[in-house]
């Protein structure tokens, strides 16, 4: 299996080369050269395997057992779940009205990043006890990635990770997650900008090729290869558990729901559609709906600022995982790609070619949903089902009541609902909140503050050499 870059300009890699990698060098995103094609007996197989067991035989299409032998990669794989509080790791809730709620937040930090970040942690800790080599992780988050990514390798030795969030963006308790995890390789920056603004100084760095190689630069983000492989799973587990059979021809269709930021979600979605499951997919955005355009009418383009919506975690305007998606269905057309992401990078403005603009429009269905629908589907899911969702959730279950249909469907819940009590509280409803996150408002925290008007970048240069020098000595 060889990994290749979506723009096309520079070799393939294998599975350890794009683990250890933020974007390609390129500038592109890494995928497989190709996308494995399951047949109807293997999902037979695989429709009575747990969780655990479908990420196991995804991860072992996507990593050679002469780079992870296979009883090691099952090993780490239930290493990276072991924290988890459901014993099936992921959890199916069946609601009235047909509402399917696949709860994906039984995770550390009670949000569905936990899922892949558990799992690519182990593996990066497995290839670096082998090579005894010392990497620097860079992560810009919204509210949930940072802090799952420092669960994911809080304490290590051989990694330390720098991670920016945006000052007062994300929630009270996203923020503490991340800010009272006091250890030696944790190093966490409040930045006074939005999501789109800190992903700026980062792609500054990973470009450095230099200064990259210098310090092992790579990114946890979802432009991470790893991250989508190991989210693929959850599709799967979703067409299982609510597709009402598989012995018709041809199988059933489940339609799965998607609350949808950066895109690595719905990227996942449409690898595991390539791969033959019958799934059809919606992405759910909020009122930042540049994905909602692009599906609905093939514009691109960012539109204005930023707006701060309850769905504070999808509150980005520059999904990268799109140019993952475009690549996809291009037919491997890094030329295209290169060319539209270029253009794109300039302008911020791009008008898909209507033959690709086709092929997306017949691949994801999309829609978009304002603080009030949000705050709508989570007053009528209590009311019916005395069940709270997260204000992402929400934004799923929104397309779900407004959108009635004959075929099964399932709403991926992305995060818990004990994360976002400020929108529990709008919505009129009480928060119920677990004693591990109330305890977080009485810890000590730790960030560095990053003001507008300073050179970003250069403060990151600096503190990453000033930490590199520590574990030199």
């Amino acid at each position: 299996m060889e990994y290749i870059s979506t723009r096309g300009g520079m070799r393939a890699v294998d599975f350890e080369g794009a683990l250890f990698s933020g974007y390609a060098p390129d500038g592109g995103l890494f995928m497989p050269r190709n996308i494995p094609s399951l047949d109807r007996d293997t999902l037979q197989r695989w429709s009575s395997l747990c969780y655990r067991g479908l990420v196991k035989e995804l991860c072992s299409l996507f990593i050679p057992a002469n780079l992870v032998p296979r009883n090691t990669l099952s090993d780490l794989i239930d290493r990276a779940f072991s924290r988890f509080r459901h014993k099936d790791v992921i959890h199916l809730s069946k609601l009235k009205d047909g509402l399917n709620v696949l709860e994906l937040w039984h995770g550390v930090t009670y949000a569905f990043k936990d899922l892949s970040l558990s799992c690519t942690g182990q593996f990066l800790q497995y290839f670096l006890e082998k090579k005894q080599k010392h990497i620097t992780i860079l992560v810009g988050t919204s509210g949930d990635t940072g802090s799952s990514a420092i669960e994911s390798v809080r304490g290590q030795k051989n990694m330390d990770i720098f991670v920016l969030l945006p000052k007062g963006l994300c929630t009270q308790i996203q923020e503490l997650q991340m800010t009272t995890v006091i250890e030696d390789n944790v190093h966490v920056f409040a930045a006074h900008g939005n999501s789109d603004e800190i992903d700026e100084p980062i792609k500054e760095l990973f470009a450095d090729d230099d200064f990259a190689r210098k310090y092992n630069l790579m990114s946890l983000n979802s432009v991470n290869w790893s991250r989508i492989m190991v989210q693929i799973a959850h599709y799967f587990y979703a067409y299982f558990q609510c597709t009402p059979s598989l012995d018709t021809t041809p199988l059933p269709v489940v339609e799965i729901v998607v609350p949808t930021g950066g895109g690595g979600n719905i990227t996942a979605g449409c690898i595991a559609q390539k791969m033959g499951l019958p799934i059809r997919l919606v992405a759910v955005v909020n009122s930042n709906d540049i994905i909602h355009r692009t599906v609905q009418h093939g514009d691109f383009s960012l539109a204005g600022s930023v707006k701060a919506t309850l769905a504070s975690a999808m509150d980005i305007q520059e999904p990268y995982n799109v140019e993952r998606i475009l690549w996809l269905l291009s037919g491997s057309d890094s030329h295209l790609i290169k060319t539209l992401m270029e253009r794109f990078s300039q302008s911020k403005s791009l008008k898909l070619p209507e033959d690709l603009h086709r092929r997306l429009s017949k691949t994801l269905r999309s829609c978009s949903a304002s603080d009030e629908d949000i705050v709508g589907a989570m007053r009528r899911c209590w009311e019916e089902n005395q069940y709270l969702l997260c204000p992402h959730s929400a934004v799923a279950a929104h397309y779900h009541y407004s959108q009635p249909d004959s075929i099964p469907r399932c709403c991926l819940a992305p995060a818990s609902a004990a994360k976002f009590q400020d929108a529990v509280l709008r919505a009129g409803l009480v928060p119920q909140i677990p004693p591990e996150i109330t305890a977080l408002t009485a810890m000590e925290t730790r960030s560095t503050p990053l003001e507008r008007g300073q050179d970003w970048a250069q403060v990151l240069r600096e503190r990453i050499g000033a930490v590199a020098q520590q574990w030199e000595a």
